[in-house]
Parts: C-alpha cells; sequence; structure tokens
C-alpha cells in the first residue's frame, strides 16, 4: 500500500470508501456473503459457483465475487477467531453485505456428531472476547431464522448429514476448548469445559459464529453458519476437511433460497420472512 493516506484514524478508509483491511469498495460484494476462515477455502467455494473473480487479497482476507444459479453472491476469509471476524463484518457492512453465512469447521462434543457431519448453528455460547466489546454478558448470540431455514433446506436438498443446534465459539483453539496446552499444561476451567457444554446440550467448538452473530443483531444484518465437524472430541477422532466441500455447497444452495424468498418478501411487500412465503402463489 505504500504510503497511502486514508480518511481518518478514527474512519481507516481510502479513495471511493476503499476499506482499510479488506481492501475491497462498494460495488465490489454482493448482498449475500459466505465467511470461511481459511483464505485458500474461499477458492474451493467460488469453483462451486457459475462465475467467479478474484476481487481482492490483503493479509488473512481473500474475497471473490461471482454468480450462484444467477444470484450474486461473494465469499471473503475471515482469518481464524472473533477479532478478525469482526474486521470483516465491519467492513463488509459498510460496503454492501447485508446477509452473511460462516462456512467453517468444528469438534464436535455429541457422539453422533462423526467427522463429515454438518452443524447448522442455531445460536452460539459467547466464549469469545469480540463480542463483549460490544454487547452486554446477557445479550444472545442468536443466528438469524431465515438463514437457519435456507440453511435446512439446502441441506435437505443436497441430501448432506446434518444436525441444527447450539455451538459454542472460544478465544482458544487449545485450552480454550479443552486440550491440553504446551507440556500438558492445563486448567480446571479447561478441563470442565467439554462435560459442562455435553451436559447443557451445545454440539461443538468452533472460533467466530458468535461474534457473527452479535454483529449482524447489532447493526440489521443477517447471519447463519453452517459448519463441518472434522473432529470428535468424545472418540477421538479427527479427519482433516471431512465435509467441507459439503458445508461450501449447502452454503451457497442456501444463498439462492434465501435470494428467492426476499424476491417474494419484496414482491408481497412484506418485512419479515415466514414460512407461507415459501410457497409461491398465483
Amino acid at each position: 500500500m505504500g504510503d497511502e493516506r486514508l480518511r481518518s484514524a478514527a474512519r481507516p478508509e481510502g479513495e471511493e470508501g476503499l476499506q482499510y483491511h479488506l481492501r475491497v469498495k462498494r460495488g465490489d460484494v454482493a448482498r449475500y456473503v459466505l465467511l470461511p476462515g481459511d483464505p485458500e477455502r474461499t477458492d474451493l467455494i467460488a469453483r462451486l459457483w457459475d462465475e467467479a473473480r478474484l476481487v481482492a487479497h490483503h493479509r488473512e482476507y481473500r474475497t471473490w465475487t461471482g454468480r450462484y444459479k444467477g444470484v450474486p453472491i461473494s465469499v471473503t476469509s475471515t482469518g481464524i477467531g472473533s477479532p478478525s471476524t469482526a474486521i470483516a463484518v465491519e467492513e463488509l457492512l459498510r460496503v454492501g453485505a447485508e446477509t452473511f453465512i460462516r462456512v467453517g469447521t468444528m469438534g464436535g462434543i455429541r457422539d453422533d456428531l462423526r467427522p463429515g457431519t454438518l452443524v447448522i448453528g442455531s445460536a452460539a455460547v459467547r466464549m469469545e472476547g469480540t463480542s463483549g466489546q460490544y454487547a452486554p454478558p446477557g445479550f444472545p448470540a442468536a443466528a438469524s431464522y431465515d438463514v437457519v431455514a435456507a440453511l435446512v433446506e439446502a441441506a435437505e436438498t443436497l441430501g448432506v448429514r446434518y444436525k441444527v443446534g447450539i455451538v459454542a465459539s472460544t478465544d482458544s483453539f487449545y485450552l480454550g476448548q479443552g486440550r491440553p496446552g504446551f507440556r500438558g499444561y492445563m486448567t480446571p476451567a479447561a478441563s470442565d469445559v467439554i462435560p459442562q457444554l455435553r451436559s447443557a446440550g451445545a454440539l461443538g467448538f468452533e472460533m467466530e459464529a458468535s461474534a457473527l452473530f452479535t454483529l449482524s443483531q447489532l447493526y440489521g444484518a443477517r447471519a447463519g453458519c453452517v459448519c463441518a465437524v472434522v473432529a470428535n472430541r468424545v472418540s477421538g477422532e479427527f479427519v482433516v476437511n471431512a465435509g467441507v466441500e459439503d458445508a461450501a455447497r449447502v452454503a451457497s444452495e442456501a444463498v439462492a433460497i434465501l435470494a428467492r424468498w426476499d424476491r417474494e418478501r419484496e414482491r408481497r411487500g412484506k418485512k419479515w420472512f415466514y414460512p407461507g412465503l415459501a410457497c409461491r402463489r398465483t
């Protein structure tokens, strides 16, 4: 970037609203944006679409925009964790994004969550610090109900194995998710985290959904997440990338479904989605 001068320290944008971290501006991204963590996963997702072009790649943020089943769609990688995810959401909202679907991986803590199963998050336990910079501790991190419904319909349409439920978003991949640290370092809280979440009915761990859900609620955007289970913390099984392409396919299909519902909702002059809107009337 050289010695580029931004608008201000409080509003770090370049010419034409170019965002400081993502290096995108209005017109570069669609209303619907998929959010994987891994920059390389954006390439996998873009290959599933009818057409795609690389818009920007800066730091951990890699953005493609294209079309899937005729619907404009974008994908931006967020990097690992809630701090970098919040940056992505903030800057994407500034350039016109409205609906977000996290496409990630997770570790399951239920016996029946085998690697390759997809989890559609209905809400997230806020075990990360970023959302606390935005909202009080009791503020719920809930997915948007219509995004959840679209993800479920997409999973059913594509015939993939999935479950719906609550995920836990942590700041730490190791102790925060009950893994021992270097040289076996462990704390009582880390030892207890899996049993406590299992007893509460949570499905497993990931690291971004709660911040995404919280910010989306605060800013009037929509959000959901679909994660591929790659590890089972009960059995110890770990299969790298199991179900990742299925998650990408489900998220892309969910965007096509949401776009259809949104058109019908707008045609009827409705603000909120309800199931009857999904049934076209003549």
